[in-house]
């Protein structure tokens, strides 16, 4: 029971698995803002990708990572996905979560 404790308290505590929204705003305008606008407000036919979860964003992303069609624009996600690492991901979910608001 105390080994399951601990397992559990490394996993939810350890900084790897948390987003680092400072790194994700960079990303954002890099790879994401020509499309889906300032903050992730959406464009044009781009949606608007802020204010969602973090858990609904990491899966939208790694869905299209992994090379899943789930909409319209598809092709272009999964593009924009594919060379995503695990931490980037992370961190464009918790800058996500809060962008509209900044």
């Amino acid at each position: 029971m105390i080994k399951l404790l601990l397992l559990l308290l490394v996993i939810f505590v350890n900084p790897t698995f948390a987003g680092d929204p400072v790194a994700g705003e960079a990303k954002f305008k890099s790879n994401c803002k020509q499309c889906h606008g300032p903050a992730g407000m959406g464009m044009a036919s781009y949606p608007k990708v802020s204010g969602n979860p973090i858990d609904y964003t990491r899966n939208r992303l790694q869905t299209y990572r992994a090379g899943a069609e789930i909409g319209p624009n598809s092709a272009l996600m999964i593009m924009m996905a594919k060379p995503l690492t695990d931490q980037e991901i992370e961190n464009l979910s918790a800058y996500l979560k809060d962008a509209s608001k900044n």
